[in-house]
């Protein structure tokens, strides 16, 4: 998705790997997708007909023509998972260093996967400013790897599941750590240590299954003004988005627009390295295949 610049509403398009962009919308006024969720739910006939129409377009925009939008701004739903263990295991010895030699993976991580459903409503763009929450005076990023479901699926099993994903973007998962932790204790989840208003940044756009290849042999990196915090890699999950998607969708139907993030890769957010955000950070995640997405985070004017 992305606004033209001379234009209010958002378009449909292709980004392209110098930069420049190809406006499906304006290729074709006629055309039955709008946006990139219609495009997903209209099947596999209409990204055919996306593909050659980006094909046919006559006219390119330049970087400077265009914004990139959020891909999905309002996806079917929303879920976020703890595929990599490094990273639990690393964000448990941060918040209790005491318990460096004796720390053991709880069982169920290795049991089946872990997922939760998230705020499907709280999406920010890309290059957008996430504005710090007033109850928060811990600020955090988390570099995850997502799949866009891309036809209705249900009882998935491992060898078709992937069959069933439209394609992959990043997702940062920003979050407030204070507020996580002390909610975490009841056991019910992460709410408002998550779901501030913008807290969930997909993009910068979602490539297509076709052109991501192996999911699981990404690279994934973080910088924070320029630094790199993390250079990981999707290939270091311990359960696939194959064996996720598998369990998540038994007796449960998937529905196309659905957003399932893969969970932080090993070293890829601040608490695992024991410092956190400041006012006026900007946090760059990016993943091979896919680009970089890029936000900057601001103290709310009291």
């Amino acid at each position: 998705m992305m606004y033209p610049r001379k234009e209010a509403l958002a378009h449909l398009g292709v980004l392209l790997d110098d930069g420049s962009a190809v406006d499906i919308t304006a290729s074709d006024p006629s055309v039955p997708f709008s946006s990139l969720l219609a495009l997903i739910e209209a099947g596999e006939h209409a990204w055919i007909e996306a593909a050659a129409l980006a094909k046919r377009a006559q006219r390119r925009l330049a970087p400077g023509e265009f914004t990139v939008a959020a891909p999905i701004p309002r996806p079917t739903q929303f879920r976020d998972s703890m595929c990599f263990f490094q990273h639990i295991e690393q964000c448990a010895i941060a918040r209790q260093p005491e318990s460096a030699k004796t720390y053991r993976l709880p069982d169920v991580y290795r049991r089946q996967p872990v997922y939760y459903i998230g705020n499907r409503m709280n999406v920010s763009a890309p290059n957008a400013d996430i504005v710090w929450p007033r109850y928060s005076q811990v600020m955090d990023f988390e570099l995850e790897l997502a799949c866009v479901i891309g036809k209705t699926a249900r009882n998935l099993s491992v060898e078709n599941a992937l069959d069933h994903v439209f394609g992959f973007t990043i997702f940062n998962d920003f979050s407030a750590r204070d507020a996580q932790g002390k909610e975490m204790e009841g056991r019910l989840g992460p709410a408002k240590g998550k779901h501030f208003d913008g807290g969930n940044v997909f993009g910068p756009c979602v490539v297509t299954r076709d052109e991501i290849g192996d999911p699981q042999a990404l690279r994934m990196q973080a910088r924070v003004n320029g630094t790199t915090w993390c250079d990981n890699s999707s290939a270091t999950m311990n359960w696939s988005f194959a064996q996720l998607l598998s369990h998540i969708s038994a007796d449960e139907t998937l529905y196309p627009g659905e957003i399932i993030g893969s969970g932080t890769v090993g070293n890829g957010c601040g608490l695992e390295h024991s410092r956190f955000l400041k006012d006026g950070d900007v946090v760059e995640l990016e993943i091979d295949k896919i680009g970089v997405l890029k936000n900057r985070v601001v103290l709310q004017a009291t």
